[in-house]
């Protein structure tokens, strides 16, 4: 006998969170008629690629994006029917075996630039590698210990920061290497302001700045963080500031010109690696409600996760409505159509 016409219909999509995944991430899928009259365990595809599905109910999906997939067309299969496809930004790896602990850099060209940090002390053949945009990967600088933040001045000179040696080093575009700035103790994060002074982050406690002239300041002083501090300038000349600590309530605070230091928003675990869009939103690698990804915040400190995957450590907006993802070990390039925040705006 036929099942009747109620395990038959169509499954339907009506919401996916977040919209946005790495391979590993995790994604929640709402709608109805998932599963065929709880007996059948439903099949979630992106493109003709399956997932892992760690959840399941007639409403609710939480599926894992499956390592090496093309296509961020999903469909939810309930056994009977198969859905309308939802489209699902999915990242893909441009770049293996590196160690990023922080936010990528992008030129004015478009190469990216990512570091082989290593464990402190740990001397590596090639300190930073650049990708250009066709993917092939090349040894950029050599011999720098411990390289962590990376930034562009207006120049088109690379500046890098060595939580080793407590030097910040200017790097040409040809790959000469000079001292720019030194006694910077444990240096991590590195920021200019739309001046181009340029913000040091001291992870033991303190945020230097430096004036074009290479004068040296104490600008601020916040609690000591057990990895690194993370800098992004945001609107109004603010500087936003991460310092991962083992609480998994931190903070993202929020530095005024003069220096005067505020909670922007309190709760994330680990947060890392932190960058504007051109909208004044600002997005950190962290995790939110348990949940591991990239959170974005509105102006009013909303937050929301909007890219799921574990590992994350860094972004980039690049000028190619994408967005550059460092994790631990590699370099993820995801479909983004909002672009970044320039450098002075």
């Amino acid at each position: 006998m036929d099942k009747p016409t109620f395990f038959k219909r169509k499954p339907s999509i009506s919401q996916v969170a977040p919209r946005a995944a790495i391979p590993g991430g995790e994604i929640g899928i709402f709608g109805n008629g998932f599963v065929d009259n709880g007996r059948t365990r439903p099949v979630v595809r992106f493109g003709e690629q399956s997932a892992s599905v760690v959840v399941s109910s007639p409403t609710r999906l939480v599926v894992r994006v499956p390592e090496g997939v093309t296509s961020g067309e999903l469909t939810v299969d309930s056994g009977t029917a198969v859905s309308a496809p939802v489209s699902v930004a999915v990242g893909t790896v441009i770049a293996e075996n590196l160690h990023p602990v922080a936010n990528p850099a992008i030129d004015a060209a478009g190469n990216i630039f990512s570091t082989f940090s290593g464990n402190r002390g740990q001397a590596v053949p090639v300190s930073v590698y650049k990708i250009d945009r066709q993917g092939v990967m090349r040894p950029f600088l050599r011999e720098l210990m411990n390289p962590t933040g990376l930034a562009f001045d207006r120049q088109g000179d690379l500046y890098v920061s060595s939580r080793h040696e407590g030097t910040v080093y200017r790097v040409t575009p040809e790959g000469e290497r000079s001292n720019y700035a030194e006694s910077m103790g444990i240096a991590t994060g590195i920021a200019f302001d739309g001046e181009e002074n340029l913000y040091v982050g001291d992870r033991s406690g303190t945020i230097f700045k430096i004036s074009r002239d290479r004068q040296i300041f104490v600008f601020t002083t916040l609690e000591p963080s057990m990895a690194a501090y993370h800098l992004a300038f945001g609107p109004e000349r603010n500087l936003y500031v991460t310092s991962p600590t083992t609480s998994s309530f931190d903070h993202v605070y929020r530095v005024s010109p003069t220096g005067e230091v505020s909670s922007f928003y309190r709760g994330l675990g680990r947060p890392q690696g932190l960058a504007f869009d051109v909208q004044g939103n600002l997005y950190v690698a962290a995790s939110v409600a348990g949940r591991r990804g990239v959170v974005r915040f509105t102006a009013d400190a909303k937050p929301e996760l909007v890219i799921s995957g574990h590992g994350i450590v860094g972004l980039a907006f690049s000028a190619h409505r994408s967005l550059i993802l460092a994790t631990s070990n590699s370099l993820i390039e995801l479909p983004w159509e909002i672009a970044g925040r320039p450098l002075g705006q």
